[in-house]
């Protein structure tokens, strides 16, 4: 399975920017037949074109921001194992200090 996966990677087309420009109708067939393609700038991917012809937008769309979603709690993790972790009694004080920072405060009469 994970070899299959790379594979569709190492499969994937790279076209340049100046290629997409001029070379639009071309493009698009290639897009068509392979299903996916990355744009580069300057040597550098930029962006992803996915062909979602004949297909359902809401649940490619939804794919998407779930793999965003999960690139951003890795990306925490990552930084928050790199800073150490909150022992419980660290994060109980936290809760407190807030709580207590919410109360509102009597006032003197």
């Amino acid at each position: 399975m994970i070899e299959t996966i790379v594979n569709e990677v190492r499969r994937m087309e790279f076209v340049s920017v100046r290629d997409f420009r001029t070379g639009t109708a071309n493009l698009w067939d290639k897009l068509e037949r392979d299903g996916k393609m990355v744009v580069t700038n300057n040597g550098k991917p930029t962006a992803l074109m996915i062909n979602i012809a004949n297909q359902d937008f809401e649940s490619i769309l939804d794919s998407i921001n779930q793999a965003e979603f999960m690139r951003s709690v890795n990306s925490m993790r990552a930084t928050a194992a790199a800073n150490g972790y909150m022992t419980e009694d660290e994060i109980e004080a936290e809760i407190q200090a807030a709580r207590a920072e919410r109360k509102p405060q009597s006032k003197a009469l």
